[in-house]
């Protein structure tokens, strides 16, 4: 554990005493805000403008009043990370709730969006780049605004802790038949060599990790179709794979307990996983 975090426009030592969080925070009460995770590598920011894009994306869909500039979080982030003496590869998470209000759904439109960050070590995946998981089916019932990263993860904390529980890594989301995301990642399915992936609309998240591979698979000449497919669609997948900020690529070996396609890990899902792991230094600062 890093020994300082940003709490507020503060960088302090990382004990609970520092960053005490009001009863009438509306974050605490109604998951009144919005979150990010940004991958460090050796030190620095992955695709840290993309992370900011999004945040300020977010902030603005729940009409959050936001308490920093673009410029003043992002030299606010390099600071908690050189103070923490950060050299390795981590995750940073930052969160921002609306701020504080005797308890009303209806909410001052005044109010002083309160934030915190720290930083942790994240080791590498290595186990699951290579043998890939196991993800299973379940019914979305998640709100219809998953491209807003907000701090409402209920649906996808009793999802994916079932999906755990009954020896799965991730659920894997439908809704009228179409399949969308997974608890904490995007989806993807392959067939004939074309990456087939559900558009970027109020039904999934926008993911970090999900725009750079589509950057990635068309620099290898990989087709890939933003398209809603099906349950149905996806017994004739030939590969899976699933991506997310801390994970990068990851193979899908099996859907409930049919194994996908014809190989533990796919040529096309391993082509774009070596190529991410290649170009990944190319966009830290």
């Amino acid at each position: 554990m890093t020994e300082c975090m940003l709490w507020n426009h503060e960088i302090v030592e990382r004990k609970p005493e520092n960053a005490l969080v009001s009863f009438e925070d509306r974050g605490y009460q109604f998951g009144d805000g919005v979150y990010e995770v940004i991958r460090i590598y050796d030190g620095k920011f992955h695709v840290l403008d993309w992370h900011l894009d999004r945040l300020f994306y977010s902030m603005e869909q729940l009409a959050i009043r936001p308490p920093f500039t673009r410029t003043e979080i992002k030299e606010l982030l390099k600071r908690l990370v050189a103070q923490n003496n950060f050299t390795a590869d981590g995750k940073l998470y930052l969160q921002v709730t609306r701020g504080m209000q005797p308890r009303d759904h209806v909410y001052d439109e005044e109010l002083d969006a309160i934030f915190y960050a720290t930083v942790n070590k994240f080791d590498q995946p290595l186990e699951k780049w290579e043998n890939g998981v196991r993800v299973t089916l379940q019914e979305d019932i998640r709100w219809l605004r998953c491209d807003i990263k907000s701090l409402n993860l209920l649906g996808n904390v009793l999802a994916r802790t079932k999906a755990q529980r009954n020896g799965f890594y991730e659920p894997l989301f439908y809704r009228d038949g179409m399949v969308r995301e997974c608890g904490a990642s995007n989806f993807y399915m392959i067939k004939d060599g074309t990456i087939h992936t559900h558009p970027a609309n109020n039904y999934i998240l926008g993911g970090i990790t999900r725009k750079k591979v589509i950057k990635l698979a068309s620099e290898l000449d990989i087709p890939v179709v933003e398209e809603m497919f099906s349950v149905e669609e996806l017994q004739e997948a030939d590969e899976c794979f699933l991506t997310a900020t801390p994970m990068e690529v990851v193979p899908v070996t099996h859907i409930d307990e049919n194994q996908v396609g014809s190989h533990t890990v796919g040529p096309v899902t391993r082509q774009l996983q070596q190529y991410y792991r290649k170009r990944v230094y190319d966009d830290l600062e």
